[in-house]
């Protein structure tokens, strides 16, 4: 299939003769040479390279740069926090060296309009700022992630990040009401409105959600906020198998509605895996399960919430859906229950993953690939899996171990053949092989290999069309010619 990309090789360096020309452009100390930290990204696969890093204060500096870079054929990286996991953030070795575009100076509260459940920010606030922002007007901002201090909504958005609140409000895409960006060629959209409903054409906000900074810059976003719950009820409940954590799911979706805010799956590997890299966290079991699942509810004030969850837990019980569990007690226990959830991809990193796959499948068909995928691996080699995740919406975070006595180097000639049995698999049951982490520079090839011939076509038509040079993070979502 042709590809309406020009190749990186057609761009020019970020070199001193360009710089000089931007900075007369910009208001002093915009400009300055990199710095380790933007270069990095988390899981280490790449290192970036850049000439300068641009940091503009406003909408109107984020077009002057673009607008230069457009004119000089020049490749821009935007940058949020750097949490991605898939390598949007950075260009490694090949081709000439870009601008790396911070976000960071933009962090302003653009307004807040709790009576319209509304709040309006800059791009390189971070998500725990907007969260508290929202807090403060007595209101909720649902996406959460580990990464929040540091994740900025910008990127957030670039990436349409998911999180443990996706099953009762959605992702990124789906609390964003508006958004400003800067294009490609320096125009700024300005699509910073707060309607629920607007039915005019194509929707290029859920277009540019989503982009990885591939097809506009985000400057500014307005997002949708929510009542805060009366109550707040979490418990880490021991299941007996992943089916029946799905049919527990099922029946706290019929007692309770919309109101199950979280559902998460832990298998026996992340709790032993929080003792293996020692992060001084342990199941609340006697005995470790094979499966639990940690589970949060958002209740009104007219429903008790120990009454609620114990009819809950009693009928579980009796359905056999049940075996042990613990019931938080206190916004503390609660707090102390998701801590040991989101130490797992601390203890995962620790120990060293083989592979790692945020992946998404049809509800039905989870329990059926846990039980393939593992036998598949079996035959490939000796692997730990943890297998942990969302699984309210059906992502799973699918990730592959050395054997206890191994290293992971020892595996390093079986990880793509590991990978590759894992996406096979999810690709055969109708999922996708990137459910919240995007595309980046880790999945360009997966994108191609699975992706719907026409689809694709289409994806990099409206690339062309957007930034018709090539710009905007070259080489991230679409794979690109290299000369």
């Amino acid at each position: 299939m042709p590809n309406p990309i020009p190749p990186f090789a057609a761009l020019n360096p970020c070199d001193e003769a360009f710089l000089a020309r931007l900075a007369e452009a910009l208001p002093p100390a915009t400009l300055r040479p990199p710095e380790p930290r933007d270069l990095e990204e988390p899981r280490g696969r790449w290192r970036g390279r850049a000439g300068a890093v641009a940091r503009p204060a406003s909408t109107g500096e984020v077009s002057a740069i673009l607008r230069a870079c457009h004119a000089a054929r020049v490749a821009v990286v935007p940058r949020g926090g750097g949490t991605g996991l898939v390598g949007g953030q950075v260009i490694p070795e090949g081709g000439p060296l870009p601008l790396i575009l911070s976000l960071e100076r933009m962090n302003a509260l653009r307004g807040i309009w709790p009576e319209e459940n509304t709040i309006a920010v800059e791009a390189g606030m971070t998500l725990q700022a907007v969260q508290a922002a929202a807090q403060a007007s007595g209101r909720l901002f649902p996406l959460s992630l580990a990464s929040e201090g540091t994740a900025t909504i910008g990127g957030n958005l670039a990436t349409n990040a998911g999180g443990t609140a996706v099953l009762r409000y959605g992702n990124a895409r789906d609390l964003c009401l508006g958004l400003e960006v800067a294009m490609a060629d320096g125009a700024v959209w300005h699509g910073l409105r707060r309607l629920r409903k607007d039915n005019t054409g194509y929707d290029l906000r859920n277009l540019l959600v989503g982009s990885e900074g591939s097809l506009g810059v985000i400057t500014a976003a307005s997002l949708r906020l929510f009542p805060v719950p009366a109550h707040r009820l979490v418990a880490m409940l021991a299941v007996p198998s992943p089916a029946a954590a799905q049919d527990l799911l099922r029946l706290f979706e019929a007692r309770l509605g919309g109101l199950v805010s979280g559902f998460e799956l832990i298998a026996r590997a992340g709790f032993e895996f929080l003792a293996e890299a020692d992060l001084g966290l342990r199941a609340p079991f006697a005995a470790l399960p094979d499966w639990a699942v940690l589970v949060e509810l958002g209740l009104p004030q007219a429903m008790e919430p120990e009454a609620t969850m114990a009819a809950l837990y009693d009928e579980a019980e009796g359905a056999g859906l049940v075996l042990d569990g613990v019931i938080a007690s206190s916004g503390a226990q609660a707090d102390g229950l998701w801590a040991i959830r989101e130490a797992i991809p601390e203890a995962n990193r620790r120990i060293g993953a083989v592979a790692s796959h945020d992946i998404s499948l049809p509800l039905g068909a989870i329990p059926g690939f846990i039980a393939e995928a593992g036998g598949r691996l079996a035959a490939l080699g000796d692997f730990r899996v943890n297998c942990f995740g969302h699984l309210g919406d059906g992502n799973l975070h699918y990730n592959i171990f050395p054997a206890p006595d191994r290293t992971r180097g020892a595996y390093e000639a079986l990880r793509n053949d590991a990978t590759r049995i894992v996406h096979d698999l999810v690709h055969e049951l109708g999922g996708s092989v990137s459910a919240e982490h995007g595309i980046g520079r880790l999945k360009t090839a997966d994108l191609a290999r699975y992706g719907d011939p026409v689809r694709l076509q289409a994806l990099r038509g409206i690339k062309a069309v957007l930034d018709p040079l090539g710009i905007l993070n070259p080489g991230a979502v679409l794979a690109r010619d290299a000369g």
